[in-house]
C-alpha cells in the first residue's frame, strides 16, 4: 500500500509504502468509520420501518348508516347507476367506469370525484366486491399503495319487508392516516351521512 504525503520543502512530494502493521493499522481505523456510517443509516430506515408497519395496522374507520323504506334491489339499482350521481349525489359528484367494458363490476376501474367542505379530490378506485343487493367494495389510495389507503364499503341489510339498512364504510390505512384522521371526521363523515339522506330521499320519492 502506497501513501503520497508533503514534505517538509515546499512543492515536494515523497511516497510512502506501508507494509506489514502499517497496513493493518490504517485499515483498522477505516473500518470503524464504515460501522459509524452504517449504524447512522440503519437507525432512520428502522424507525421509519417501524412507523410504517404501526401505522398500516392502525386504522381509522368511517360509519354511517341510514334506513329506507324500499325493497334491497331498489337501494342497489340507484347506488349502482353511477351515470346519476351527478342527479343527486352531494359526496360522489361524479363516477365513471374507466376500464373494460365500461360495466361496473368487480376488477374495474373508476374514476371519482369526491366532494367536501375544502373542495373536490379525484380518485381512480378498484371494486373489489361487487354483490348484487347486498355489498359494493372498492379500494382507492392517495399517491402510491401504503400512503392513505381508503376500502369504501356499502352493504345492504334487510330489516322487514320493505326496510333496508344501508351502511356507507370506509377504511383508512397508511403512513399518512395518523396525521389525517381528524380531518376525516370533520371533512369526510359528514358527506357520508349527506350522501347517505340523499339516496334515501331519491329511493323512497320513485
Amino acid at each position: 500500500m502506497t501513501i503520497t504525503t508533503r514534505s517538509e520543502e515546499p512543492g515536494t512530494l515523497r511516497r510512502v509504502h506501508l507494509t506489514g502493521r502499517g497496513r493493518k493499522h490504517a485499515t483498522r481505523e477505516g473500518r470503524p468509520r464504515r460501522r459509524r456510517a452504517l449504524v447512522t443509516l440503519a437507525a432512520p430506515t428502522a424507525l421509519l420501518a417501524g412507523y410504517a408497519v404501526w401505522a398500516n395496522v392502525h386504522t381509522v374507520t368511517l360509519t354511517a348508516s341510514v334506513d329506507i323504506e324500499a325493497a334491497p334491489d331498489q337501494v342497489w339499482s340507484v347506488l349502482t347507476d353511477l351515470p346519476a350521481y351527478p342527479e343527486w349525489n352531494p359526496f360522489i359528484t361524479s363516477a365513471t367506469v374507466t376500464s373494460g367494458d365500461g360495466r361496473l363490476r368487480k376488477g374495474a376501474r373508476l374514476r371519482s370525484i369526491l366532494h367536501d367542505r375544502t373542495g373536490d379530490s379525484v380518485f381512480a378506485p378498484r371494486v373489489l366486491t361487487m354483490d348484487r343487493d347486498r355489498e359494493l367494495r372498492r379500494l382507492g389510495m392517495v399517491g402510491f399503495r401504503g400512503i392513505a389507503d381508503g376500502e369504501h364499503r356499502f352493504t345492504l341489510r334487510p330489516l322487514g319487508p320493505r326496510l333496508v339498512r344501508l351502511t356507507q364504510s370506509e377504511n383508512f390505512t397508511g403512513v399518512a392516516v395518523p396525521f389525517i384522521g381528524g380531518k376525516l371526521d370533520s371533512d369526510t363523515l359528514p358527506q357520508f351521512h349527506a350522501m347517505n339522506d340523499a339516496l334515501k330521499r331519491r329511493v323512497e320519492k320513485r
